[in-house]
C-alpha cells in the first residue's frame, strides 16, 4: 500500500480562496513558475493530503485538502514545463493556524513555509503535518 505523503500549498486569498475552493469542489492547481515548486507538484500523488494556506493576507492555515488527480501540464499555458494537479477539499480547520504560531513552534522549525517563504508548494513530514492540525483543532 501506498504511503500518504503530506504537502503545503499557498495561495493569495484574493486570487483563490478557501472558500472558492470549496465552492467549486475541485481545482486545478496552477500558476507555479518556480522549479522546486513545479517538482513537489510532479511528486504528488492521488490521495495525497495538502495544507491550504493563504499567503499574503492572513497567512494561515485555514484547510485541509487532497490530491485527487496527478500531475498532468498547466492548461493555462503551451510551455510544457509547467504542470499542474487536481485538489479537492476535505475540511476546514476549526482555527486557521497563523504563521506566528508556526514560526513558534520548535517542531515546525524546518518546514518550508518557515525557510523558504517564497516556496509555493512544499513537502510536510507526517509528524509536521499532524502537528498543524492538532494546532488548528
Amino acid at each position: 500500500m501506498k504511503k500518504t505523503q503530506y504537502w503545503l500549498v499557498k495561495s493569495e486569498p484574493f486570487k483563490y480562496s478557501w472558500e472558492k475552493f470549496n465552492q467549486d469542489g475541485r481545482t486545478f492547481w496552477d500558476g507555479v513558475r518556480n522549479y522546486q515548486a513545479r517538482n513537489n507538484l510532479r511528486e504528488m500523488k492521488e490521495g495525497d493530503l495538502v495544507l491550504f494556506y493563504h499567503s499574503n493576507e492572513g497567512k494561515n492555515v485555514v484547510g485541509i485538502a487532497k490530491v485527487v488527480r496527478e500531475f498532468y501540464q498547466d492548461p493555462t499555458t503551451d510551455d510544457t514545463n509547467w504542470v499542474v494537479v487536481d485538489l479537492s477539499p476535505v475540511e476546514a480547520l476549526k482555527n486557521p493556524v497563523s504563521l506566528e504560531q508556526i514560526k513558534a513552534e520548535p517542531s515546525l522549525a524546518d518546514i518550508s513555509l518557515v525557510r523558504q517563504g517564497r516556496l509555493s508548494v512544499m513537502p510536510l513530514k507526517a509528524e509536521e503535518f499532524d502537528k498543524i492540525l492538532e494546532m488548528g483543532s
